[in-house]
């Protein structure tokens, strides 16, 4: 609770005092974003001696704060943090609370619209993400649940734009094919048939 209303006050005292052009601090906000997404994280926030509803309040809090600080910012600042916090805020997305989740994965679709708006594509973006989702379900991260909310949210959120409707599918079908292969390779790593697993090494690769 301590840390949580300390993080309050950072973010308004960002919105406040370092948003508009002439005082923004790139910094200042890169350390902002990295502590509150090392707070959501953190494992002690994830012991079974906390009641699933105390977690998801305390979750829930972080989330929104982050959420109004990303959405905040205007796009000349925000496209300052793509790639480099795609990472950072999937591992957010992949904590096992199914409300955050719905909360947060449509930032992805926030830092798309942004790239896009900036450059006519998201290829920074979809790069990272590719990257990074095959580093964290290695590492023990994500499940059949994600992949199927990452599949709906990000692809009513496209739908629904003029110009990333058809190019937006298309991503998120492959991130989603790519969720599956790695989830398969995962669970059959330890198997102890070698063509199980070479079999799923190459539909990863």
């Amino acid at each position: 609770r301590v840390f949580l209303r300390a993080i309050n006050q950072y973010a308004d005292m960002l919105n406040k005092k370092f948003l508009d052009q002439t005082n923004f601090e790139l910094q200042l906000w890169n350390n902002y974003f990295h502590l509150a997404v090392a707070f959501l994280t953190q494992e002690s926030l994830q012991l079974e001696n906390f009641s699933s509803a105390k977690r998801a309040k305390i979750l829930n809090n972080g989330c929104s704060l982050t959420q109004k600080c990303i959405f905040s910012l205007k796009g000349q600042h925000k496209i300052k943090f793509i790639p480099e916090m795609v990472g950072p805020i999937l591992e957010m997305t992949l904590i096992p609370e199914t409300e955050l989740r719905k909360a947060t994965i449509p930032i992805f679709f926030d830092m798309m619209q942004c790239e896009f708006h900036s450059t006519r594509s998201f290829q920074m973006f979809e790069n990272e993400i590719i990257t990074k989702l095959d580093h964290e379900v290695e590492g023990g991260r994500g499940d059949e649940q994600y992949k199927v909310l990452f599949d709906k949210i990000l692809l009513e959120h496209c739908r629904k734009h003029k110009y990333l409707a058809k190019s937006g599918e298309t991503f998120v079908k492959l991130v989603v094919r790519l969720m599956e292969r790695l989830l398969d390779y995962r669970t059959i790593m330890h198997d102890e048939n070698k063509e199980n697993r070479m079999s799923c090494t190459v539909n990863v690769l």
